[in-house]
């Protein structure tokens, strides 16, 4: 009895060994071998919206984090100015059109008179003021276009659906043509950024399936879209000379380098809602071909 009470404590013994060294040979190769990190980033198109013209900010049309439709207005810049612009525009149009009729009139007129009566040098004036004056319809007509276009330009608009973000424009400031005045958040653009491991990226490759878990425990899906093909090397900077800068000290411990992964999301469930630049896990699940260990 006391013979098989050993035997049993030593199998039992040993059977809990064994799976202890399973269990670390499995979390040593999960950690060390499988595609995952958890340095991962949920990223989104921010599109910086810029008035065209410049000018008072006369309405905004939305408010923080609200959702836009393409082409909605976002918020419109005092078109006063423009419209006395494009009414400028019109007067000098109309201006230049009646002096081409003249000189239309006065060159028909020359060249319906005999040479010996009018000189060719006359002929030749009033062809060049003809030519002068349909140059000079043509500029006005660009212009009225232009004043048009800066009218039109008064409102700014959605270029896509998405949502207004850290909204800081507000009735009354100064609008600057070109200087972003709202940030949008194209709603079909959202996609996670996973940062590995360089040791692991030959275990990836795109269409790699791909499992998202956010930091509130939910569980996305998606596939791998592509892979970064360089970072930057900050031990080679450039010199002055145009001549690289080697860091002239070697540390014996060296980190692995994290590449960016970009992962597609699959259709996400419904409910959930992406913020960008929130922390998430990734973790890829290769291919048979390329998850088969090698012999």
């Amino acid at each position: 009895m006391n013979l098989l009470k050993s035997l049993l404590r030593l199998a039992l013994t040993g059977a809990l060994v064994a799976v202890a060294a399973f269990a670390g040979w499995r979390l040593w190769q999960h950690e060390m071998d499988e595609p995952w990190t958890r340095d991962g980033r949920v990223r989104a198109d921010v599109v910086n919206l810029a008035p065209d013209v410049s000018g008072l900010v006369a309405e905004v049309a939305v408010h923080d984090n609200q959702f836009v439709r393409a082409g909605e207005v976002l918020m419109r810049v005092d078109p006063e100015r423009y419209r006395q612009a494009l009414a400028q525009a019109r007067a000098t149009l109309t201006a230049r059109r009646a002096e081409l009729a003249q000189r239309q009139d006065a060159a028909h007129r020359r060249a319906m008179v005999q040479r010996v009566v009018v000189a060719e040098e006359q002929i030749q004036a009033a062809n060049f003021a003809l030519t002068g004056a349909q140059a000079a319809v043509a500029q006005a007509q660009a212009s009225l276009d232009a004043a048009e276009l800066d009218l039109e330009r008064t409102d700014v608009r959605a270029p896509a659906d998405g949502y207004i973000t850290n909204l800081a424009t507000f009735t009354g400031d100064y609008a600057t043509a070109g200087h972003a005045a709202l940030a949008l958040v194209r709603a079909d653009s959202y996609y996670v950024y996973g940062y590995f491991e360089e040791t692991r990226l030959a275990r990836l490759a795109p269409g790699d399936a791909a499992q998202i878990r956010l930091l509130d425990g939910r569980r996305l899906q998606g596939h791998v879209d592509s892979i970064s093909r360089g970072i930057t090397d900050r031990d080679n900077a450039q010199g002055p000379a145009l001549l690289s800068n080697v860091n002239p000290t070697f540390d014996w411990v060296r980190l692995a380098q994290r590449v960016p992964v970009r992962i597609a999301l699959d259709p996400l469930p419904a409910g959930v809602a992406l913020v960008a630049g929130t922390t998430c896990s990734v973790k890829v699940q290769p291919s048979a071909e390329r998850a088969r260990p090698t012999t």
